[in-house]
C-alpha cells in the first residue's frame, strides 16, 4: 500500500483558472469554452479541438507551445508530457507538489474537458481490421481523465458535453469555482467513461468472451426477496413504465411487473385482453371485445389467488373494469393509461400500486442475466411470438383432425400464456379464457392436475377446451390426462422420441394436436 502524506483538507471550492480542452466529439464545446474564456479561464488546446476554438474567435494556447514540444507521430503523442500531468495531478496543498511545479516551470490545471475517439462506433462492422481498430484506441485522452479524476480534490473533468451546462450553472452560481462534490461527482462519472471504453476495447480484442456489465444504480431498494437480504435496482425501466401512484417498488414486485409486462406484451394488438399474476405466474387470462369481460373472464379461472396480486392489461383501463378490479385488494395495476375518473377511484387505496406502461417489453434489447454459484448465465430473451398468423403458419397439424378455427383461436391464446407460465407448465384455455393453469411441477402429469383442480373449484366446464404444454409431452400419459379433463385439441412443441405414441393416442381420441417446432421453458 502506498502511504498518504499528512496534508490539509482540500478546500470545498476551488476556482477554474485554467482548462485543457480536446474533444473528439466537439458537441457543445466552443460555448461551453465561450463561457469559461468570459469566466477569465485560460484555454489550453489541442489539434482540431484548438482550431476550432481559435475558428470561433476564442484565444487558445496550443498544447505544443505549452509543453515546448510539437505534436509527433501523427497526432499519437501529444498530451503525454510532465507539463500537462504535472499540471494536473499536483496536490494544491502540498508544499513539496508547489514547490517542484515552480522549478519546472509547471502551471496548475484545473479543469480537463476530454472525450474520446469512438471506438465502438468504429468497430461495429463485420469487416473491420486490427489496423483500424488500433486507430481508433484512444491513449493520452483516458490518461488525462485518469490523472484529472484521481486528484479531484482540486481538479475538475468533464467526459461528456452532458456535464457542460451543471458545470456552467455551478460556476455562476459560485463566481468560477466548483464544489468538492461537485468535482467528485464529474471523476466517479470519468473512471466509469473509461472503464467502459477499456471495457469495450477488451471485448473487440477477445471476441466478447468476458462478461461485462455496467449499468448505473437506478435505486436502493428497502430490501431483497426477503427483509434480512440488502438489494438494488441497476439500469433504466424509465423508458418502459412508470409508478403513478403508491409506495416504491420492491424487488418482488419488480419481478411481477416484469412477468406482467412479458406476458402482456404478447397480446399487443389483440382484442382487449386481462391478465392477473400472482409470484410472476398468471393464474387468470382472458381476451374479450369488452375490457371488463375479458377481466371477469381472468378472474373466474382462480378465485383464491388474485388477492394481493397484478393485474395488467392491454387497453386503457375504463370504470366498469376498474370498479371490478376494486372488488378485491390488488397491489399493482398496470394499464397504458386510466381513463376519466379511473385513477382517482382506484388511488384510494393507498397501499395500492398504479403504474403506467410505456412501452413493450418486445423493445427491450438486455440479455437475460442470471446468477449461479460462482458465476453468471446469459441469454438472449425468448422471443416474441409474433401475430396469431404468423405463430399459426409455423405450427404443423400432426392429428388426423385438424382444428377448428375456434380452436386454433383457443390454441393460440394458450400458447401465449403458457410461454409465460414456469415449467412444467399446462395451461387449459375455452374461448379466449384460462380456465386451468399448472405451474412449476416436477411433473408434467402433476401440472396438469393442478390446473384440472383450479378449474374444478372454480366451477369452470372444461369440455371441448384446449390445452397447451410448455415441452413436449414425454409419453402418451400427460395427454391422456387432458384428454380425461375434456380438452380436444392441443398445442406443444413436438421433439419427443415417443411423439408417434403421443400423436397416436391423440388420434385414438379424436384430438387435434399441433407441434410448433419451439419449446418455451421458464425456469
Amino acid at each position: 500500500m502506498i502511504a498518504t502524506k499528512n496534508l490539509p483538507a482540500p478546500n470545498d471550492f476551488y476556482p477554474i483558472r485554467r482548462a485543457l480542452l480536446s474533444v473528439f466529439d466537439k458537441t457543445g464545446i466552443v460555448e461551453f469554452a465561450r463561457f469559461l474564456h468570459e469566466q477569465g479561464v485560460e484555454l489550453i488546446s489541442t489539434g482540431g479541438t484548438s482550431r476550432a476554438l481559435t475558428e470561433a474567435g476564442l484565444p487558445v494556447t496550443s498544447v505544443d507551445l505549452l509543453t515546448g514540444y510539437p505534436e509527433i507521430l501523427g497526432g499519437r503523442v501529444k498530451t503525454l508530457h510532465p507539463a500537462v500531468h504535472g499540471g494536473l495531478l499536483a496536490r494544491r496543498v502540498d508544499p513539496d507538489d508547489l514547490v517542484e511545479l515552480r522549478n519546472q516551470g509547471i502551471q496548475e490545471i484545473d479543469l480537463v474537458v476530454v472525450n474520446l475517439y469512438p471506438f465502438q462506433e468504429a468497430t461495429k462492422g463485420d469487416d473491420v481490421t486490427d489496423a483500424v481498430a488500433i486507430e481508433n484506441i484512444d491513449i493520452g485522452g483516458p490518461t488525462m481523465l485518469r490523472a484529472a479524476a484521481k486528484n479531484f480534490f482540486y481538479v475538475a473533468v468533464a467526459c461528456s458535453a452532458e456535464s457542460y451546462a451543471s458545470i456552467t450553472s455551478e460556476m455562476k452560481g459560485t463566481g468560477g469555482s466548483l464544489s468538492l462534490a461537485t468535482r467528485r461527482n464529474l471523476a466517479t462519472q470519468a473512471f466509469s467513461h473509461t472503464a467502459d471504453y477499456d471495457a469495450a476495447v477488451t471485448r473487440y480484442f477477445t471476441g466478447s468472451t468476458e462478461l461485462a456489465i455496467r449499468t448505473p444504480l437506478q435505486q436502493t431498494l428497502r430490501y431483497g426477496e426477503n427483509p434480512h437480504q440488502n438489494a438494488s435496482l441497476f439500469g433504466d425501466t424509465s423508458s418502459f413504465f412508470e409508478t403513478l401512484h403508491g409506495k416504491e417498488l420492491s424487488f418482488n414486485n419488480l419481478l411481477d411487473v416484469h412477468a406482467a409486462l412479458t406476458l402482456i406484451s404478447e397480446f399487443e394488438g389483440a382484442d382487449p385482453t386481462v391478465a392477473i399474476l400472482k409470484h410472476t405466474n398468471p393464474c387468470g387470462v382472458g381476451t374479450d371485445l369488452a375490457l371488463a369481460t375479458a377481466y371477469r373472464k381472468a378472474f373466474s379461472t382462480d378465485r383464491q389467488s388474485p388477492f394481493g396480486g397484478i393485474v395488467v392489461v392491454n387497453r386503457p383501463l375504463d370504470m366498469e373494469t376498474a370498479k371490478a378490479i376494486d372488488e378485491i385488494f390488488t397491489e399493482i395495476i398496470l394499464a397504458p393509461s386510466f381513463e376519466p375518473g379511473v385513477f382517482e377511484l382506484l388511488s384510494e387505496k393507498k397501499n395500492r400500486r398504479l403504474i403506467r406502461t410505456l412501452a413493450s417489453a418486445k423493445t427491450d434489447k438486455t440479455k437475460d442475466v442470471r446468477s449461479v454459484i460462482g458465476g453468471y448465465l446469459v441469454q438472449e430473451r425468448d422471443p416474441s411470438l409474433g401475430s396469431y398468423s404468423e405463430l399459426k403458419s409455423r405450427c404443423t397439424v400432426v392429428t388426423k383432425r385438424q382444428p377448428t378455427e375456434s380452436e386454433w383461436k383457443d390454441l393460440d391464446f394458450a400458447w401465449r400464456v403458457a410461454k409465460n407460465v414456469k415449467s412444467n407448465a399446462i395451461v387449459y384455455v375455452k374461448n379466449g379464457q384460462t380456465i386451468g393453469v399448472g405451474a412449476g411441477q416436477m411433473s408434467r402429469i402433476d401440472s396438469s392436475e393442478i390446473a384440472a383442480s383450479k378449474g374444478a373449484k372454480s366451477e369452470l366446464n372444461f369440455e371441448n377446451c384446449v390445452v397447451a404444454s410448455d415441452a413436449f409431452f414425454p409419453f402418451a400419459d400427460g395427454l391422456m390426462e387432458a384428454a380425461k379433463s375434456g380438452a380436444k385439441a392441443a398445442i406443444q412443441p413436438g421433439g419427443s422420441i415417443r411423439d408417434e405414441e403421443v400423436i397416436a393416442a391423440a388420434n385414438e381420441n379424436g384430438i387435434a394436436m399441433v407441434f410448433t417446432g419451439s419449446r418455451h421453458f421458464r425456469h
